[in-house]
């Protein structure tokens, strides 16, 4: 039992000191394991004396004995609030979030945000909702992709599987959404460079994501790294407090990015840490992670006038409230255990793992109908280093992830075919084409390997490594049938790949169940049903790149020189935002609106027929259940605007078995559908809803899998 079991975050508050407050406000790190210069080595001497409020990179049986000196050695015994990057899973891991985007399944986004409670973590720094448009960026793989509606989707999905109903309970923590704001537009893909994008955009952009969050009851919300159209996250008061808080009612703790309030310095914005403390404070910062000026200089701004005290009170009031929220004044070792039982993997958590892998694998191409491969294999080749890599498998972001309980691509192939000789080969070209030369069927794992994405693997040219083209190119010399399983964190810019007659799935980062859902997918146990979330590249030049780009005076048109696009590739991509193939053929029809069209907020149900018509291959043999992604686009044009070419306004999934029909509903207005961002919509003069299988309205359409309907105005 704590000491201040039973006292109210208030009362807590009117007994501390000016330092104890500011202790409050300090966050550390435990370990070396940082992005970016390490803070103050000794952080952790501080908790004894009540100058930490945080602990970051500490989880498992540590927890306890550092706990236990907040509680008993404190004069106060205020627990400490212990912090972790849980991005995609903790001890078991789940596909990285870009991956995981591909399903379009919000109940599996709430369900793979699995906290890591039962390891004493009280807090993650998650989800992320930067809308992210150039794959050069390494963090795009943290991201739900391109578009801001499905990155709110996903965002107020995880905010949910983190948070509950209850955040006292003890398989719950509290969820920071972070980078606020606009952190993935950084110049030229760069990490941490400047952000310079107009009003319009962090309007309908990247602030609905952050602001899906807040209304979802997100606890946290962590402050950007880059300057914003000149003026550093960190120091901006009209982000942080005129954006967040007075425009969006948000209350809880804002955390600063690691050794953010003292990158202020580097920036050019504050002379020392004095300043660089009072900057980061008066524009909404609550909490210094790492840097320690806080704790060195926040007292000192009071007692010079540069920091109003009572802002202090409110500061640590909101940390503290948070502390309660989590049931930590009542049981500070909540979920602490000094033998480490909080390691266990249930089986439950495997199964969600599986499951959640196999939604996102996303059948990018088949030319040759090869899948899914059939079971009376004899001979497999198993190709590249990312066949065998249970490191690569757990993706970018997997701090605490357990690598000895990873399932290898090489094992699920060998579980999946066991009477069949699967040999196995790294990155060695000429044993490639000889295993490839002697196979039915050979398996080539090449792309990203982990480290290549994540922060600070900004990519100038993110395409295949040379090691794995050379694989490529020896591989398809052989002759035999080749299935690619793509690994990235990002789209990957491969015109050879693409141009070749292999099969290829995007497997992103899959996870701890990684073999066991690749092979479910390659022998039909399962049907992919991931779709691109973001839009892939045919060149670097093209970048960035995606599907709601704004209209043009001189669209397009091919062989002619004064329109919009290039004299030397494509305008088109590689594969449009919602690609992705499926072993079932679907067949729409029957597309209607219900409801009063004409009035700008009365319901509208707009539905359409899906019926599952069998197997996509020619000549059948698959015949399974499997689920259709459907996408509800809008083109609107309002006086005196250039609207985006397509909006996406809705999204949903449907599981069918074989000649089984059923009916897809979207709940819409029309003043909804034609609004753009938070701003307030106006009425369109025209406004066309398209139900379609991709924003590539003209492939979904040459599948029969696009319907249209003008709602408002003649023309368009």
């Amino acid at each position: 039992m704590s000491r201040i079991a039973g006292l109210s975050p208030e009362d807590v508050l009117a007994r501390m000191t000016l330092a104890e407050k500011i202790g409050q406000l300090n966050m550390v790190t435990a370990d070396t394991v940082v992005t970016g210069p390490a803070g103050p080595p000794d952080g952790l001497k501080d908790v004894g004396a009540g100058r930490v409020g945080a602990v970051l990179n500490l989880w498992g049986p540590e927890t306890w004995a550092l706990q236990r000196r907040a509680v008993e050695e404190t004069r106060l015994g205020v627990p400490l609030l212990f912090c972790l990057d849980v991005i995609h899973g903790h001890r078991t891991v789940f596909p990285v979030p870009l991956g995981e985007a591909a399903a379009f399944d919000e109940a599996l986004w709430r369900e793979t945000a699995a906290g890591a409670a039962a390891d004493g973590v009280a807090l993650t720094f998650a989800p992320m909702a930067d809308v992210a448009r150039d794959p050069r960026w390494g963090r795009i793989c943290e991201s739900a992709g391109e578009d801001p509606l499905v990155n709110a989707r996903m965002a107020a999905a995880r905010v949910a599987g983190f948070q509950g109903d209850d955040l006292a309970a003890p398989d719950r923590i509290a969820a920071t959404v972070k980078h606020f704001v606009a952190y993935g537009a950084g110049a030229g893909g760069r990490e941490y460079d400047a952000v310079d994008v107009s009003a319009h955009a962090l309007e309908t952009v990247y602030f609905p994501p952050f602001h899906a969050a807040v209304r979802a009851g997100v606890a946290a919300v962590m402050a950007a790294f880059p300057a914003v159209n000149g003026a550093p996250v960190h120091a901006s008061r009209a982000l942080l407090t005129g954006q967040l808080r007075a425009a969006w009612g948000f209350g809880g703790v804002i955390i600063a990015d690691y050794n953010g309030v003292s990158e202020l310095i580097v920036h050019g914005a504050a002379e020392n840490g004095l300043e660089a403390a009072a900057l980061a404070f008066s524009a909404g910062v609550d909490v210094d992670m790492c840097s320690g000026l806080y704790l060195r200089h926040l007292a000192e701004a009071v007692e010079k006038g540069l920091v109003d005290a009572a802002a202090v009170d409110a500061a640590a009031l909101r940390v503290l409230r948070l502390k309660q929220r989590l049931g930590l004044f009542e049981d500070p070792f909540r979920g602490q255990d000094p033998a480490g039982g909080g390691a266990s993997r249930p089986a439950a958590i495997r199964r969600t793992a599986r499951r959640a892998a196999q939604a996102s694998f996303t059948l990018l191409q088949d030319p040759r109908q090869l899948l899914p491969l059939p079971a009376d294999l004899r001979r497999i080749a198993v190709i590249g280093e990312l066949a065998t890599s249970a490191r690569d498998m757990l993706g970018a972001w997997a701090i605490s992830g357990d690598r000895s309980g990873v399932v290898t691509i090489a094992d699920g192939v060998r579980e999946a075919w066991p009477q069949a000789r699967t040999a196995v080969c790294g990155d060695d070209v000429a044993a490639a084409f000889r295993l490839a030369s002697r196979a039915d069927v050979a398996i080539l794992c090449i792309g990203e390997t982990a480290d290549m994405s994540g922060e600070g693997r900004s990519r100038a040219a993110p395409g295949l490594p040379e090691r794995h083209e050379a694989l490529l190119q020896a591989t398809l010399a052989a002759g035999r049938p080749v299935v690619v399983l793509l690994s990235s964190g990002r789209p990957l810019a491969a015109p050879r790949l693409f141009a070749s007659d292999c099969a290829v799935l995007a497997i992103w980062g899959p996870g701890a169940e990684a073999g066991r859902a690749v092979a479910d997918v390659l022998c039909g146990a399962v049907s992919p049903g991931g779709r691109t979330p973001v839009t892939w590249p045919r060149d670097v030049g093209q970048i960035p790149l995606h599907y709601a780009r704004g209209t043009t005076g001189r669209p397009h048109r091919d062989g002619q020189r004064f329109t919009n696009g290039y004299a030397d590739l494509p305008l088109e991509p590689q594969f449009c935002f919602g690609h992705g193939l499926s072993y079932a053929r679907f067949v729409w029809s029957g597309l209607r609106v219900e409801g009063d069209a004409r009035a700008p907020e009365a319901p509208l149900a707009i539905s359409l027929a899906v019926r599952h018509a069998g197997p996509r291959r020619s000549g059948g043999g698959w015949n399974g259940p499997a689920t259709e992604t459907v996408f509800l686009f809008v083109r609107a044009r309002s006086p005196g605007r250039a609207r985006p070419q397509l909006l996406l306004r809705d999204f949903a999934r449907i599981s069918l078995e074989p000649g089984q029909e059923g009916r897809v509903v979207f709940r819409a207005t029309l003043a909804g559908l034609a609004a753009e961002g938070t701003a307030a919509p106006e009425p369109p003069s025209f406004l066309e809803v398209i139900v379609a299988a991709s924003a590539d309205l003209a492939a979904s359409a040459a599948d029969g899998r696009c319907l249209r309907q003008v709602l408002a105005g003649g023309g368009g």
